[in-house]
């Protein structure tokens, strides 16, 4: 008598638990139009300083290049990083001290999903990694969830001392520095 009352109070646990979760992203706006897809690669080098009619003026870029897309830096399935089309020479990304809290020794690229454990867009944590988001992305980590987001990092070959960490639930990424 004690296995099957077990068993029925567990799998009660587990239905409240996945039906008490659900509406958890559903408050925090769009589950992503990715649906789960992960880049199999970061963006390739710039060639040379992207060339410009106009100025982009950080605070009031847009990134929605179709309907349905985030209006947020974003990966194309045919692996086109949309939004990272600024050359090495953009005086935001420049950084007196590259790298001085060392560099990200843990895995890149697909093979390498984390889940974000905690924090917030000035410093959050994944498996003992610590990183915070540049200034210039706050906007785009708005709808995170820092518990629990699956994160993927790639090297911004662009840009030195960035990583670009890409959310695999939304589709989108932002600059992040590896704070040790």
């Amino acid at each position: 008598m004690k296995r099957p009352l077990a068993f029925a109070t567990m799998l009660l646990a587990a239905l409240f638990t996945f039906g008490y979760a659900q509406p958890r992203h559903e408050q925090h706006g769009n589950r992503g139009f990715a649906g789960g897809y992960i880049p199999p690669h970061g963006p390739t080098p710039m060639q040379a300083p992207a060339q410009r009619a106009v100025p982009r003026v950080p605070e009031h870029e847009h990134h929605r290049d179709m309907e349905g897309h985030p209006d947020a830096p974003h990966v194309h399935r045919d692996g086109r990083w949309i939004g990272h089309d600024f050359g090495p020479d953009e005086p935001r990304f420049r950084l007196d001290r590259p790298f001085e809290h060392g560099r990200f020794q843990g895995g890149f690229g697909p093979g390498h999903v984390y889940r974000l454990q905690g924090g917030n867009r000035e410093r959050f944590w994944f498996s003992g990694f610590y990183f915070g988001v540049a200034p210039f992305d706050y906007a785009y980590v708005s709808d995170w969830l820092w518990d629990s987001d699956p994160i993927v990092i790639y090297d911004d070959p662009d840009h030195p001392g960035w990583y670009l960490a890409y959310n695999a639930r939304l589709g989108t990424y932002v600059h992040v520095m590896y704070m040790g």
